[in-house]
C-alpha cells in the first residue's frame, strides 16, 4: 500500500499536467503612421550659368558654270522667182512705227 499511494499520487499529477496546456500569447502588431512635419526654408537660387560660344559662320559656296553656248541658226530660205525669171527681186517695205 505504501508504493500505491505514490504510484497514485504520481499518476495524478502527470494526468493533470498533461491537461493543463500554457496559453500562446502573439505579442500585438504596432504599426507608426509618419505625421509629415513643418516644411523647411527655401533654398538659395543657383548661380546663372556660363553662356555658350558663339558658332563659326559657314563657307561661301561655289559659282556655277558657265552655260553652254546655243546651237547656229538654219540659213534663210531664198526669195521667190519673180516676173522676170530673176530670183531675189521682190522689195518688202516696212513701215515705221508710230509714236
Amino acid at each position: 500500500m505504501k508504493y500505491s499511494i505514490v504510484f497514485t499520487a504520481t499518476l495524478l499529477a502527470m494526468a493533470l499536467s498533461a491537461c493543463d496546456r500554457p496559453t500562446v500569447v502573439t505579442p500585438a502588431v504596432v504599426t507608426t503612421v509618419p505625421v509629415p512635419g513643418p516644411t523647411g526654408a527655401t533654398g538659395a537660387t543657383g548661380a546663372t550659368g556660363d553662356t555658350g560660344s558663339k558658332g563659326s559662320t559657314g563657307s561661301t559656296g561655289y559659282t556655277g558654270a558657265t552655260g553652254s553656248t546655243g546651237s547656229t541658226g538654219d540659213t534663210g530660205a531664198t526669195g521667190a522667182t519673180g516676173k522676170s525669171g530673176r530670183t531675189g527681186d521682190t522689195v518688202i517695205i516696212v513701215p515705221a512705227p508710230a509714236k
